[in-house]
């Protein structure tokens, strides 16, 4: 098989994979090592009720600068959550934001995860991106999300 050229694809797939007779594959089963490099750019939140309380357990190399509450590319993947959690699906988001105080063009997805196959307890999320060109402006974000 081919592998799939987007991060958020090869995610997906994976979590496909797991996810049998419509139930969610638990956090236990996404680790680092079953991601393999794709894991740098990967994290996830354990949620919380309210869902404002939701925090990040595991966070990717290359992610790491999410943690801090005044990055935008953070605020993007929770403000998110409760959808994912009402529709109960996995969802793109695609967009422009600021990180570490650099302008950047994103693609990320959420993919809902369960310790009993029912229940969301947790989310995975991957995220890559790049800085914006000289041609790009960041002016106001541009967020698209689409349900995969």
């Amino acid at each position: 098989m081919q592998r799939e050229r987007r991060l958020v694809d090869r995610v997906l797939r994976l979590w496909r994979e797991l996810a049998h007779g419509g139930r969610f594959p638990s956090r236990d089963q996404i680790e680092p090592s079953v991601l393999g490099e794709d894991w740098a750019n990967c994290l996830v939140i354990a949620v919380h009720s309210p869902v404002q309380l939701s925090q990040f357990l595991d966070v990717g190399d290359n992610l790491s600068g999410v943690r801090c509450p005044n990055d935008n590319l953070a605020g993007v993947l929770l403000s998110h959550l409760s959808e994912v959690l009402s529709e109960r699906r996995c969802l793109m988001i695609e967009g422009r934001a600021r990180l570490r105080q650099v302008g950047i063009l994103y693609r990320s997805a959420l993919y809902p995860l369960s310790e009993d196959g029912v229940a969301i307890d947790h989310v995975l999320g991957a995220a890559n991106y790049r800085p914006l060109l000289e041609n790009e402006e960041l002016m106001a974000p541009l967020i698209r999300t689409k349900w995969l």
